[in-house]
């Protein structure tokens, strides 16, 4: 399992001190929404520039204009950019066409998704390699979390890079883990924590007991 941490912030210099105190823990680092809307792509290239060796996912949540949008964020050296499920399987395929003339990736952000099951389904017949189960943060403090919707999509989907992200801190993610994604997403259960590094490195710490177990 891989440990993503989400950058929801509004700061370029933040970001950038919290990659350089999480480098050696983390695994991706996610350049999320709210910092791509304020700074443009640009802040793909900064941090690409700073960090070469990091993997980079840009979370522009693509819902139309698959391959422009989506090549803005390769060309400034992303690894990997998310569509929403929502959109059109014509945005996703061209998505994934545009990712595969760079050699990155495509996540689909299952976000609001009905009839989970039935859509991932679809969306991997489309070539995608990862989906992202994704409670939006809006609706967190009424109690929702994505384990529910993990396991759901698990019991469809089997060979399919699955990542899974919202509300995951250190109270929650060991039931995370234990149904095995590929990738976990924190993001406030890290950035909002008064020792950011000891947390992931505690988050860490229980991603790997799991997998020796």
């Amino acid at each position: 399992m891989k440990l993503q941490i989400a950058l929801d912030l509004e700061n370029i210099r933040s970001a950038k001190n919290i990659i350089a105190d999480l480098k050696d823990i983390v695994d991706i680092v996610e350049i999320g929404t709210p910092l791509i809307i304020k700074e443009g792509v640009k802040v793909i290239r900064i941090i690409r520039k700073e960090f070469p060796f990091l993997t980079i996912l840009a979370d522009l949540k693509i819902i139309d204009g698959g391959k422009y949008e989506s090549k803005l964020a390769f060309e400034a050296g992303a690894d990997i950019v998310t569509v929403l499920g929502i959109a059109n399987n014509a945005t996703i395929k061209v998505a994934i066409v545009e990712s595969k003339k760079y050699k990155k990736h495509v996540m689909v952000d299952m976000m609001r998704v009905k009839n989970i099951e039935q859509r991932v389904l679809e969306i991997k017949k489309l070539g995608v390699k990862y989906i992202c189960i994704h409670t939006p943060v809006d609706i967190q403090s009424s109690g929702d979390n994505p384990l529910i919707e993990l396991k759901r999509v698990k019991s469809v989907l089997n060979d399919v890079k699955i990542a899974v992200a919202g509300g995951i801190n250190l109270h929650t993610i060991k039931d995370i883990v234990r149904e095995n994604p590929e990738i976990i997403i924190v993001g406030s259960g890290i950035t909002k924590q008064k020792n950011k590094r000891k947390t992931a490195l505690q988050i860490k710490e229980i991603i790997n007991n799991y997998e020796r177990m």
